[in-house]
């Protein structure tokens, strides 16, 4: 069986992103494989962790697809200061031709096309993806999950930090379909009042709702005082639009320090807040940048002086063109900006920006989880939710496959042995 196929049976999706299917992704040919191991987002440990302990397996993976790729290189992508990390793959990578990529620690550093520019010097065009600039890039996650699927094991665990105002910050592996709940009691509990995160401080989502499960894509469960300015940021209310009105002095500071505009894409979050200020969709101008925005929202939480919301705007923007039919052109508009390495953000001044530096602590390694009752979602991938291949009542093995793609997608394995206790068409739910 040839690497891809292996990929599809074992459902490998990107575990640091949309959970694109890696099986499509991998399909092709490529000049440069890059690894993604920066971890974009603050406080999470999830890549850290992986590199730490998996760094044999994750390089010699690494050459099994450099070498499916045709690729002439491959890159480890890592922040300088994950210094065990550093210290494993640089042994690990010894006398192998892979190569090591020490970024600085600033914001977005994970975004994927930030990195394909900080290691090629290119420019992912608008529209476009890695490939179309000869680059493949795979999150770490990603690659230790492939490296099980070269082994005939599928992907039906998944590692998360549970952080923020907890008793005790923990980097934990659990079963897919685990509630949110119990990776929260394995971290001791929230302190305080708190509201809670999915995923990274900044792109995050806020959820009261810890019953819902870990997904393929998960990497983070962070517990935030409801009290907490990030909070209010991060809501959405009616008033943005008049608040804009009254607030937005239309100083560019937005557009200024966005990291894809400054790779020449022509982003611009202050054309955006124009538009919303004044209901006149006509003033976003050259709409083709709208989709370059990758909602790492900068430019909402730390470079707007008035507090206003520059990223929500440009995503309701983006959202309003899709739904008129309009597409992206792949174009790079401009040349990258030649002060961009001094627009980039120090993750240490925006964790103080948004008061969330107590909270940028170790979450090492706690114990793998057990669960004893699991809700595997059926779209945790691009595509259409999949098709289950098991009913209620019958008995189901960890890792056997329990529902399949139709069309874009990726397979589907129990997590857990037990039986089926109810199927419809968001998930399947299986009690030990």
């Amino acid at each position: 069986m040839g690497l891809i196929e292996q990929i599809f049976d074992a459902g490998v999706v990107g575990a640091g992103g949309a959970g694109f299917p890696t099986d499509r992704k991998l399909n092709c040919k490529a000049e440069i494989f890059i690894v993604n191991g920066i971890e974009c987002e603050p406080l999470l440990r999830v890549d850290r962790r992986t590199m730490e302990t998996h760094a044999d397996e994750i390089v010699r993976t690494v050459r099994a697809i450099r070498d499916h790729l045709g690729a002439k290189r491959a890159v480890i992508a890592l922040k300088k200061h994950y210094h065990d990390a550093v210290a494993a793959l640089t042994a690990a990578t010894k006398g192998t031709k892979v190569e090591l990529y020490l970024s600085d620690s600033f914001y977005p550093a994970g975004d994927e096309q930030n990195l394909v520019h900080c290691v090629t010097g290119r420019t992912v065009p608008t529209g476009g993806i890695p490939l179309d600039v000869g680059c493949v890039v795979s999150n770490v996650g990603t690659v230790v999950n492939i490296a099980h699927a070269m082994q005939g094991i599928p992907v039906t665990d998944k590692m998360v930090t549970v952080g923020g105002s907890v008793a005790h910050p923990v980097t934990v592996t659990c079963p897919i379909g685990t509630p949110l709940r119990q990776l929260l009691d394995a971290a001791g509990g929230a302190i305080g009042d708190c509201t809670f995160i999915v995923g990274g401080p900044l792109m995050g989502k806020l959820t009261d709702d810890l019953n819902q499960p870990v997904t393929k894509t998960t990497g983070g469960l962070l517990a935030i005082p409801r009290n907490h300015p990030l909070v209010a940021k991060k809501s959405t209310s009616p008033r943005d639009a008049v608040i804009a009105r009254a607030a937005c002095s239309q100083c560019s500071m937005c557009t200024q320090l966005c990291p894809r505009n400054a790779m020449g894409l022509n982003v611009q979050p202050h054309l955006a807040m124009r538009a919303l200020a004044s209901g006149n969709p006509t003033l976003l101008g050259d709409v083709n940048g709208i989709f370059s925005c990758c909602d790492c929202g900068l430019c909402t939480y730390f470079a707007c002086n008035f507090g206003l919301k520059p990223s929500q705007a440009m995503q309701k923007a983006k959202a309003q063109l899709i739904q008129q039919g309009i597409k992206p052109r792949k174009e790079v508009k401009y040349d990258s900006d030649s002060g961009i390495d001094n627009k980039r953000l120090p993750t240490s001044r925006l964790l103080l920006r948004l008061d969330l530096k107590q909270y940028d602590v170790d979450a090492p390694m706690g114990p793998t989880l057990t669960c004893d009752d699991v809700r595997i979602p059926l779209r945790m991938h691009i595509g259409g939710p999949d098709s289950p291949l098991v009913s209620v009542g019958q008995s189901v093995k960890r890792g056997q496959l329990i529902a399949s793609p139709q069309g874009m997608g990726a397979n589907i394995h129990a997590s857990i042995d037990g039986t089926v206790t109810e199927v419809n068409g968001e998930f399947i739910e299986i009690r030990k």
